[in-house]
């Protein structure tokens, strides 16, 4: 019989060469606020850079989850979804910030906006506000499933 569930290999990779995940964390009263992030995923951890109340959120509770999916119609979807904790990392090591840099590089260089291209006040708020580095550590919850393998033999 067919089955959906994807091989660890698989789920590492549609993790590392997915475009946007979706981040949740959660308010100070549980409810969970989601958003879409680009990301990297280094060492079989994720790691983004954000800023503002995702830092404070992640500050009073370090639990989270992590989601990329992909594909239109129900046959062609994957998804991978990760549950486990945030560590914030304030003064990277210069490796670490090497390969999250160029891994972000790689995946995204083509679709960053220039500064030329957003309004001056927008490129400025962006400059200037500061940044943290956050490691997304799963857990062993792992949900995951690819439903083109249901129509494999």
């Amino acid at each position: 019989m067919a089955s959906p569930r994807m091989t660890d290999e698989e789920i590492w990779t549609t993790l590392r060469d997915g475009h946007t995940g979706v981040f949740t964390t959660l308010r100070r009263d549980g409810m969970p606020i989601a958003m879409p992030m680009w990301y990297v995923v280094l060492d079989r951890c994720v790691y983004m850079q954000t800023r503002g109340k995702k830092l404070q959120r992640l500050r009073h509770d370090d639990r989270a989850s992590f989601l990329i999916e992909s594909g239109l119609r129900w046959a062609e979807l994957v998804a991978v979804h990760l549950t486990g904790h945030c560590e914030l990392i304030d003064e990277p090591d210069e490796d670490l910030m090497r390969g999250f840099t160029d891994e972000m590089t790689r995946k995204y260089a083509t679709f960053r906006a220039s500064g030329g291209e957003m309004p001056k006040e927008t490129a400025d708020y962006y400059a200037t506000r500061l940044r943290g580095l956050v490691r997304f550590v799963p857990d062993d919850r792992i949900l995951h499933w690819d439903n083109s393998k249901l129509g494999e033999s």
